[in-house]
């Protein structure tokens, strides 16, 4: 048998408080219970009669001089947040979920000796109430409720932590509600995620795409470089994989006549995870006929560019760090192969030999993957001496064949594909194709696949012989994109990828 952890004093003492806390809160809300008139329905009504949210009468009411009075009638609900009890007057804040807050005054003279009481034995933070009353400004100028009338909503049985206390990150990843109460910034994540898709939607919109849904059980996994995860159905007794990627269904639908197309979607690649990277996260791809990887590079720096616009109300975003990082402008567009040489200091091109690349990156301590091709060393090589020195937004074209299956061979360089990475804040954010709409070389190059994965390659993709039946019926000339909505948060907040997720996978 593993022995348990040791608990410290201090761990110890924290979780016996709120052991303490939480009978002394379950004892109130028994007595809720037996005070209630309707009891068989429970210590909470299920309603109040809220008239006003707190947004809302900040907005309305928000410049009152102080010890002003309306004369108002409102009902709000909201947490309590802060509470002060005094002798006859008793001051509490409410915070509504975008964490804007009303004070509500409870006073002797306006509900009486048995509700003051009650008030200072039943209301703890955390606690959700609702009050009646007028809305006036107290004497300190602070927009309030002069309470006539008041009731529990919801009884919180545990305490919030320490809303000036600082939360670890585990702690916020565990306990997003948590979170969201205590901090501003996890709130405003939630918002600017909610304002990202709202922006990336407008904008397909105004250039005629349509967004659709694709399956995310597959019976062969594709679209993708990446370890799948795997899951079996029962109604169907078969083994499926959770969608590595939408890629090779929205080429179905270009196919189809579906000629400008998109979807936000949740994918699941079986990988490792960090700073930047999550099991399960959210990717938007897009393909539009008719153009190549140009043309899906204008269009995937308006997308970004709109959505800071959304977020930040500029170009110019502001992390949580306070650093200021602009994604304004036309953003430069680099050579794979030639930045390479630049920066490692001899020419690199697509016909150098495996055993080559492999001496050199040994001689400079990159590490061989397994596996190795002439297109996997010439990423790590250029991840090693390039990547790093990208400062500014930047698309990095032309990459090596044997690493992109999906893409159009380059019209002039052979042994490369027309193909981009999108690099942010040093991360890659999102990656672009001129589509490889050829039924036969994507045979050819499906079947290259296969004999990586029948050699041990676990992210290789398989032959999807239902795709190329479809490419058979012939597919125009496209241009397509992929990017992470995560990674796209991560590059207007500055935040790691687990802060952007509302609620992440933890172990």
């Amino acid at each position: 048998m593993t022995d348990a952890p040791a608990q410290t004093t201090e761990s110890a003492e924290f979780a016996e408080d709120v052991f303490e806390q939480k009978a002394v809160r379950l004892a109130k809300r028994e007595r809720l219970i037996a005070e209630r008139a309707d009891a068989a329905g429970g210590a909470f009504p299920v309603t109040v009669p809220v008239t006003h949210t707190i947004p809302q009468l900040r907005a309305e009411y928000g410049d009152l001089e102080a010890g002003a009075e309306t004369g108002v009638q409102v009902g709000v609900a909201g947490r309590v947040v802060f509470s002060r009890n005094t002798g006859k007057l008793c001051f509490a804040s409410l915070q509504a979920g975008d964490g804007s807050r009303i004070q509500a005054m409870i006073s002797l003279a306006n509900v009486g000796d048995s509700s003051l009481a009650q008030w200072k034995e039943l209301v703890d933070l955390g606690d959700h109430v609702f009050v009646h009353g007028e809305v006036i400004s107290s004497r300190r100028g602070e927009l309030s409720i002069m309470a006539d009338d008041w009731r529990i909503a919801s009884k919180a049985i545990l305490p919030l932590p320490n809303a000036y206390g600082e939360l670890s990150e585990e702690s916020r990843v565990r306990s997003r509600f948590l979170d969201l109460i205590v901090r501003d910034q996890a709130r405003t994540t939630v918002r600017a995620r909610a304002a990202v898709n709202a922006s990336l939607r407008a904008t397909f919109t105004s250039h005629d795409f349509l967004e659709v849904e694709t399956p995310m059980l597959q019976v062969q996994h594709g679209g993708a470089s990446a370890r799948p995860f795997i899951t079996h159905s029962n109604a169907f007794d078969t083994e499926l994989y959770l969608r590595i990627a939408p890629e090779l269904y929205l080429k179905r639908a270009v196919v189809g006549g579906i000629e400008r197309v998109y979807e936000i979607n949740r994918n699941f690649r079986n990988e490792g995870a960090d700073s930047t990277h999550s099991p399960e996260f959210a990717m938007l791809e897009a393909y539009q006929a008719y153009t190549d990887y140009n043309g899906i590079a204008d269009l995937t720096q308006e997308l970004i560019q709109n959505a800071a616009i959304a977020v930040s109300g500029s170009t110019l975003v502001t992390w949580a760090d306070g650093t200021e990082y602009d994604l304004g402008g036309d953003w430069a567009r680099i050579s794979m192969y030639d930045s390479l040489s630049e920066a490692a200091g001899r020419a690199f091109t697509p016909a150098d030999p495996v055993a080559e690349l492999i001496a050199f990156a040994e001689a400079n301590g990159v590490e061989v993957p397994p596996h190795a091709t002439h297109g996997k060393l010439i990423e790590e090589l250029w991840e090693h001496f390039v990547k790093g020195g990208l400062e500014r937004p930047t698309f990095v074209m032309d990459f090596p064949v044997d690493t992109s299956p999906l893409v159009r061979e380059h019209r002039s360089i052979p042994g490369v594909v027309e193909k981009w990475d999108l690099y942010v804040r040093g991360f890659e954010l999102a990656t672009g194709y001129s589509e490889l709409v050829d039924p036969v070389i994507q045979r050819e190059r499906f079947v290259e696949q296969a004999k990586l994965a029948a050699g041990g390659d676990l992210e290789a993709m398989r032959v999807d012989n239902e795709f190329l039946r479809a490419l058979e019926h012939g597919m125009p000339p496209t241009g397509g994109m992929g990017m992470g909505i995560d990674r796209l948060l991560m590059a207007i907040t500055g935040l790691g990828i687990r802060e952007t997720i509302l609620f992440p996978l933890v172990k």
